[in-house]
């Protein structure tokens, strides 16, 4: 799996994130579905701790933009028997944090509506198109050993 590159601090030295954010979503999706999940995948990442999103963005001009989060995310593609595996081994691990998306999800409008579908279905039977993943580098490396960087 590439790792990520170091992102580059105020004063152009490169800062290193202790931690990795990835998406593994399955791969025959559509283009539409692959973009849908991965929002809804990231959103969950996003709350799933303190400092994980940064300050509000500003333009020069003073327009305020939301804040966004803090460390790179990568975008990986398995198939469905990996996608599994990797959700059974996260779930597993009190230091990573997951989110998941079931195929049924394309077929609710809502919160409650999606909450709901996942909560009738077994963990091992869930139908995954995509999971999202935080947490210790070399975990979240070996929890998706065999994913792929999405083409």
């Amino acid at each position: 799996m590439t790792s990520i590159a170091p992102a580059l601090t105020a004063d152009s030295s490169p800062f290193r994130f202790d931690t990795k954010v990835a998406v593994v979503l399955r791969d025959d999706l559509a283009a539409w579905q692959e973009l849908n999940v991965t929002a809804f995948l990231v959103s969950g990442i996003a709350t799933s701790g303190a400092g994980l999103v940064g300050e509000a963005y500003r333009d020069h001009d003073g327009t305020a933009y939301l804040p966004m989060l803090r460390q790179p995310v990568l975008v990986m593609t398995a198939d469905a028997a990996l996608l599994a595996r990797a959700r059974e081994k996260a779930a597993a691990r009190e230091d990573v944090a997951l989110a998941v998306y079931t195929s049924e999800l394309f077929t609710t409008t809502h919160d409650e509506a999606n909450r709901a579908a996942v909560a009738a279905v077994a963990a091992a039977d869930l139908d995954l198109v995509g999971i999202a993943v935080r947490g210790p580098k070399n975990v979240v490396d070996r929890i998706l050993k065999g994913a792929r960087m999405h083409a």
